[in-house]
C-alpha cells in the first residue's frame, strides 16, 4: 500500500469533480447521444416504480364550432394514455490496485493516473451505450436499456403498450424493406410517412456504406449540411432540411427517421454517473469507485419515428 494517507481522498474528489465532464463527453460522442440531447436535457425524475410517459393518441371530440345558445359538448374524453418504462442500471468500475499506487505516489502523479483511468471508463461507455441503444434492450438477459431495434419497430411492446392490441395501432412505427439500393424516392416516402405538418425528423442516421451511397445520389446536386450538426462534429448533409449521418454502431442496412421530440433518455436525479466512494476490499490490493446510472431509453410518439431496412 503506498504511503500517502491522503490517497482515497484525492481520488474520491478528482472523480467527483471530473463527472460532469465525463457525461457530457460521453453524450456528445456520437450521432444518436446528440439526437437524443442537442436542445434538450436529459430528463431526470426522482423515482417511482416505472419512467412514465404521457402519450397522446386522439382527439378531443367536444371541439368545434356554435352559434348563440347551442350545447356545448361536455363529454368525457379519452385519447390520452402513458407508457410505462422499467428503470435499468448501468454501471463502470475505476479500479487502481496497490502497485499503481505505489508507483503514482505524489498527488499530481494520482491525479494523472485517476483522469488515465477515467478516460478508459468514458470511452469503454460511449461504445458500449451506444451499441446498446441501437439495440432491443434484451441483451444481457433484458438488463440493458432499451433502443431503436425495439422503439422504432411496427410490432411489438414498447412502454407496457402492444401496438398490435385493439386501439393500439397509433404506437406502431412505420417501417419498410427497401431490399436494394438507397433512393430518394424511398427516403422521401418514409420521411412523410412520419411526418405531420411541421412535424418531421429531426435527423437521419445509418450505416458508413449507405451514407455514402446517398452521397454518390448527390454527387452532381448542390450539397448542404446542417452547421449544428457538423459543429459537433459530425459529417452530414441534408434531406428536406433534416442532417442525414452515418454512426458505425447503427444496425446493418437500416435507415433511422428519428424525431428527437419524442425520444427522451430518462436518468435518475439521484443517481445517474454517480461515482461511489473509493473502497479499499478486504481480500484485494486495490481500490475501486463504481460509477452508477439508473435510467432508460423512452418513446412517447412510436408513430413518428421510422426506419428503411434490407437497404445495399
Amino acid at each position: 500500500m503506498a504511503g500517502n494517507s491522503n490517497f482515497d481522498e484525492i481520488l474520491t474528489t478528482t472523480l467527483n469533480n471530473y463527472v460532469p465532464k465525463l457525461t457530457d463527453n460521453i453524450f456528445s460522442a456520437r450521432p444518436l447521444f446528440y439526437a437524443l440531447t442537442n436542445g434538450q436535457t436529459i430528463r431526470r425524475i426522482s423515482g417511482g416504480a416505472k419512467i412514465v410517459v404521457p402519450i397522446i393518441y386522439g382527439t378531443n371530440s367536444t371541439a368545434g364550432s356554435y352559434a348563440t345558445t347551442d350545447t356545448i359538448s361536455t363529454t368525457a374524453q379519452t385519447g390520452i394514455s402513458a407508457a410505462e418504462y422499467d428503470w435499468k442500471q448501468y454501471a463502470v468500475t475505476v479500479t487502481i490496485n496497490g502497485l499503481e499506487e505505489a508507483k503514482n505516489n505524489g498527488e499530481a502523479q494520482i491525479i494523472d493516473l485517476l483522469e488515465g483511468k477515467i478516460f478508459q471508463a468514458q470511452e469503454t461507455v460511449i461504445e458500449n451505450m451506444n451499441t446498446m441503444f441501437y439495440a432491443d434492450g434484451t441483451g444481457n438477459s433484458s438488463k440493458d436499456m432499451l433502443g431503436l431495434a425495439a422503439i422504432v419497430d411496427s410490432t411489438g411492446t414498447v412502454g407496457g403498450i402492444n401496438q398490435a392490441g385493439s386501439g393500439n395501432s397509433f404506437w406502431a412505427s412505420s417501417e419498410t424493406a427497401q431490399g436494394g439500393a438507397i433512393t430518394t424516392a424511398a427516403m422521401a416516402t418514409m420521411y412523410n410517412n412520419v411526418s405531420v405538418g411541421n412535424d418531421q425528423p429531426t435527423m437521419i442516421i445509418t450505416t458508413q456504406d449507405v451514407y455514402e451511397d446517398y452521397e454518390a445520389l448527390l454527387t452532381d446536386q448542390i450539397r448542404y449540411t446542417d452547421t449544428d450538426v457538423a459543429d459537433a462534429g459530425f459529417q452530414n448533409l441534408l434531406f428536406k432540411g433534416a442532417p442525414v449521418t452515418f454512426d458505425g454502431a447503427c444496425t446493418a442496412q437500416t435507415m433511422y427517421f428519428l424525431n428527437n421530440k419524442y425520444l427522451r433518455l430518462v436518468g435518475h436525479s439521484d443517481t445517474w454517473f454517480k461515482p461511489t466512494p473509493f473502497v479499499r476490499p478486504t481480500n484485494q490490493d486495490a481500490v475501486f469507485s463504481q460509477i452508477l446510472s439508473y435510467g432508460n431509453l423512452t418513446c412517447s410518439n412510436r408513430a413518428r419515428q421510422g426506419k428503411l431496412t434490407g437497404v445495399t
